[in-house]
C-alpha cells in the first residue's frame, strides 16, 4: 500500500511496501524522524491488516532506546512484532516523541482479532538494508521484516 503519492514532496508523510523476495520491504517518510518512525509502524501493520473500522481498545506508552537512528527503528518495529506475538495486538495509531536520546512512543491498539488478515503476519526486523535518515524534504527509513 502506498499512502502518499507524494513521497519526498513537501513534508506529506506516509509509506509504501515495496516488492522483496520472501519477505516484507518497508518505505516510509515524513517531516520529522518521529513522524517517519510512526509512518513506519503503519506501513508494516498496512502490509498484513485492513485497519478500516478497526477501534482502539487501549493505549500503551512505551519508551525505547538506541545508540543510531537505524536501532531506533529496528527497536520501535520489534516492540510492535513482539506486542503482536505475545499479546495480539496490533497499532492503529502511532504517536512518537524524542527524549533524552531515545523515544517515548504511544501505541493506540486493538486485539488481532478485531482487525481482518490480509496477508503473512511479519516475523521479525532485519539488520539488513534497515536505514533511517534525514532526507531533503524531511527523514525517510526503510526495513525489511521476515514473514
Amino acid at each position: 500500500m502506498d499512502r502518499s503519492p507524494a513521497r519526498g514532496g513537501g513534508t506529506a508523510a506516509g509509506h509504501r511496501a515495496v516488492p522483496h523476495t520472501a519477505d516484507m520491504r518497508i518505505e516510509a517518510w515524513g517531516a520529522s524522524r518521529e513522524e517517519c518512525l510512526a509512518e513506519a509502524v503503519l506501513g508494516m501493520v498496512d502490509c498484513f491488516a485492513d485497519l478500516s473500522g478497526a477501534r482502539p481498545d487501549a493505549v500503551r506508552q512505551v519508551r525505547l532506546t538506541g545508540h543510531s537512528d537505524d536501532e531506533l527503528l529496528a527497536a520501535l518495529l520489534d516492540e510492535v512484532l513482539f506486542r503482536l506475538e505475545v499479546h495480539g495486538e496490533v497499532p492503529l495509531d502511532v504517536e512518537a516523541e524524542s527524549v533524552n536520546g531515545g523515544l517515548d512512543v504511544r501505541l493506540s491498539v486493538t486485539g488481532l482479532h478485531s482487525v481482518q488478515i490480509t496477508g503473512a503476519v511479519p516475523k521479525a526486523v532485519s539488520w539488513n538494508e534497515l536505514h533511517l535518515a534525514p532526507a531533503p524534504s524531511g527523514w525517510t527509513c526503510a526495513a525489511t521484516v521476515d514473514v
